[in-house]
């Protein structure tokens, strides 16, 4: 099975007076994982993630993805490769709020060629059908975002993340504002249509009650020696 994401010898500070934040000898994962990445709030999950999807530079070692090493890459080179390969559901969602539930879900096809190329319909029917899997009820896909529910919103934020077939996507606590059975009905959902694109899927919550729907689990604070000091 193909690596996906591969860390060796990664630091990470965000000044050079500060001690690291993240100092992590190795992490790799496959093609294919549902990985559920946990530790508590201010342990670094989000600047690990900043560093997978390019955002962030390694102080030292590196961070290679889908065998690109990010650190070799310009900041536009990264971008492209982030908007190209990488499938990002928000904690907050990030959605264009004034914008239909739609075009919000075929925005990355706008910004990349790759993903667009990936489509094999038209894209606005695309779209349709993976709101239709995450189970978006039909009458709402051309109301603004804003006049949704968190839990819907939530739904047309894994549409955009999914839409082009990623090879990966990352989800940054994305269920923190669903009770717990809806928390569960979502991320088998998602796995689901992950399964489908064949992307991997990084899950980071500090909610250990999701640990057990996911076939790998990772806590920062085990793999970080700059928390382990």
């Amino acid at each position: 099975m193909a690596r996906v994401i591969e860390l060796t010898d990664l630091t990470f500070q965000w000044h050079p007076e500060q001690d690291p934040t993240l100092d992590i000898p190795s992490l790799a994962i496959e093609q294919g994982e549902h990985l559920f990445l946990k530790g508590p709030s201010g342990c670094g999950k989000s600047t690990l993630l900043g560093l997978l999807t390019g955002i962030n530079v390694a102080t030292s070692g590196d961070v290679v993805a889908l065998g690109q090493n990010l650190k070799s890459l310009s900041a536009s080179a990264r971008d492209k490769f982030r908007a190209d390969h990488i499938g990002y559901i928000f904690q907050q969602f990030n959605l264009l709020p004034y914008l239909s539930v739609i075009d919000n879900v075929t925005l990355p096809c706008q910004f990349s060629r790759t993903r667009k190329q990936k489509v094999t319909e038209p894209l606005h029917e695309e779209a349709k059908h993976l709101l239709e899997h995450l189970r978006l009820p039909h009458h709402l896909l051309n109301k603004p975002v804003i006049e949704l529910s968190i839990g819907q919103q939530q739904r047309v934020a894994a549409a955009r993340a999914l839409i082009g077939q990623p090879e990966f996507l990352i989800a940054d606590e994305p269920t923190s504002a669903l009770d717990h059975d809806n928390r569960e009905a979502f991320i088998e959902l998602l796995m689901e249509q992950a399964n489908v694109a064949k992307s991997t899927l990084i899950f980071v919550s500090h909610d250990p009650t999701l640990e057990p729907l996911f076939t790998r689990s990772e806590n920062l604070q085990d793999i970080n020696r700059a928390r382990a000091l």
